[in-house]
């Protein structure tokens, strides 16, 4: 008989460990709400979302409500039979893998003897027994932590508990009969029998001067698994064998047996979430306890990340990861890649270049991106006049852009504003030239005006984003040449640095 108790207990637990563990991902709780942290954790919880502790509190979780209905036996040295039991429980999380569950545990057995009666062995009886348990079990979750899934839709789980029994034994011997050293649990009284297929009711006789019910303390163990239907509800299977330090729960006990008796409880159970889910998550067993760490690193939105610092050795604004010019000098206009720009792309980048838009008919330039066309007859004859003292000397200002304009348009573009910026250097470094602004267009009243407009914003910029003084320039516009051009040339002359407009009524808005 004690084989067979083990037997029992190692199939059992056999059978709850192989249930599948691969489970399905369910959404667990926002771990910024804060209604659902008790007071005590609040300022931990405060801590965490401020980046100044690395844990999150623990959340408040909801209790579970258990019922228990199935088969209640006494496993002993009377074969027993399959009886009912039931049980009652409450149930808290600890944490995400153990818990504590309280509850009455109920049940009613009986048993017939399983060997012939023989003259060399005491009366072997049948029994009865009644039972009333209270119990305290700590219960290890399996299962509810993975490093693969989200949250578990199934509990497997080990139990270890404390019981204090209330239990009554009746029993009938041959002839009705009492068993010696029967101390004081058990009535007396002619109980059916399967031997003699007598049936009488139980008496009332003392042992010992007592009678009736006797409180037992004991231990459990055992081992289940609950499946979960929906937030609130699941349903489980579990084997629970209570260990008590006494052979006479069936009423007998076998020469030289040095095993005690014990109950058996298998039940099926239902099992019910209390608590208000606007202030309570699930109970814990029911969540991963890695569902944060793993959400956070695939999405982060809590994690304290240090702003980037990409390094760039020449600050032309492109990092050196991408920079194909890495040493380029100060203050130089680059493009995307780093490279100084070359506008005119006659081979040398526009911070070296003296004249930045030469045409291609003038190439091959010098060092300076000077071109190597002739000058026109009109600045041979001014250089003449200046050579015979006519005119005052020419300034010695190098070669200043023609600003290119979009057709219809008098907005500076930002290209013209690099060449502009370019060219204010040099009008700075030569304080006693003047500048002639030339806008052409003299076709009709609309020319004029846009060749006005042109020049205007070329002046503008110059004094108001360069810090060029306005009388250093001339004013001119409405001459022959290329509409779409402003063109602009170092003198000694003097002019007007400013015109009214000539056709106030086209004047485009800057």
């Amino acid at each position: 008989m004690a084989s067979n108790k083990y037997v029992l207990m190692l199939g059992l637990i056999s059978l709850f460990s192989s249930a599948a563990f691969a489970q399905q991902s369910d959404a667990g709780y926002d771990w910024r709400d804060s209604s659902k942290i008790s007071t005590r954790n609040l300022p931990q919880q405060s801590e965490f979302l401020n980046n100044q502790y690395p844990y999150p509190a623990k959340p408040r979780s909801q209790w579970e409500l258990g019922f228990a209905g199935g088969n209640n036996m006494v496993i002993g040295d009377i074969k027993p039979k399959a009886d009912v039991g039931g049980a009652i429980t409450l149930r808290k999380a600890l944490s995400h893998t153990f818990s504590l569950r309280g509850g009455w545990f109920g049940g009613y057995s009986q048993g017939y003897p399983n060997v012939p009666q023989r003259q060399t062995q005491p009366a072997v009886r049948s029994f009865q027994n009644w039972k009333h348990s209270l119990a305290l079990d700590l219960i290890t979750s399996l299962n509810p932590n993975s490093h693969y899934r989200g949250n578990p839709k199934t509990n497997v789980y080990i139990l270890a508990g404390l019981d204090l029994i209330a239990t009554k034994v009746f029993y009938a011997a041959a002839g009705g009969r009492q068993i010696d050293n029967a101390y004081n649990i058990f009535y007396g009284g002619a109980f059916p029998s399967n031997q003699t297929g007598t049936f009488g009711t139980f008496g009332g006789a003392k042992i010992n001067g007592r009678k009736g019910w006797t409180l037992l303390p004991g231990g459990s163990l055992g081992g289940g698994i609950a499946f979960k239907l929906s937030p609130k509800v699941n349903i489980g299977l579990e084997q629970r064998f209570t260990f008590v330090n006494y052979d006479y729960l069936d009423g007998y006990k076998a020469p030289n047996s040095r095993n005690f008796d014990m109950y058996s409880f298998t039940s099926a159970r239902l099992n019910l979430n209390l608590g208000s889910t606007s202030k309570r998550v699930q109970p814990l067993w029911w969540m991963n306890a890695n569902n944060f760490v793993y959400n956070e690193i695939n999405r982060p939105q809590h994690m304290k990340l240090p702003t980037p610092v990409l390094p760039d050795a020449d600050g032309d604004g492109i990092t050196d990861q991408f920079d194909m010019e890495p040493n380029t000098p100060a203050g130089a206009p680059v493009d995307a890649r780093g490279v100084s720009k070359d506008t005119d792309a006659d081979g040398v980048p526009d911070y070296k270049d003296k004249e930045l838009l030469t045409p291609q008919k003038c190439f091959p330039v010098d060092a300076d991106g000077v071109g190597n066309c002739p000058e026109p007859a009109c600045c041979t004859e001014l250089r003449a006049r200046i050579d015979s003292g006519l005119i005052g000397a020419a300034c010695n200002i190098g070669n200043l852009p023609s600003i290119q304009f979009k057709a219809g348009r008098a907005t500076l573009s930002s290209d013209a504003m690099t060449m502009l910026s370019s060219a204010s250097a040099q009008i700075k470094a030569s304080p006693d030239c003047r500048v002639r602004v030339v806008g052409h267009g003299a076709s009709d009243k609309r020319a004029q005006q846009l060749s006005w407009d042109r020049v205007n914003a070329v002046i503008r910029y110059l004094v108001e984003k360069q810090g060029i003084s306005e009388d250093r320039f001339i004013f001119s516009y409405g001459e022959e040449g290329d509409v779409n051009t402003v063109d602009l040339t170092g003198t000694k002359e003097t002019g007007p640095n400013s015109v009214p407009a000539p056709h106030p009524n086209l004047q485009r808005k800057r």
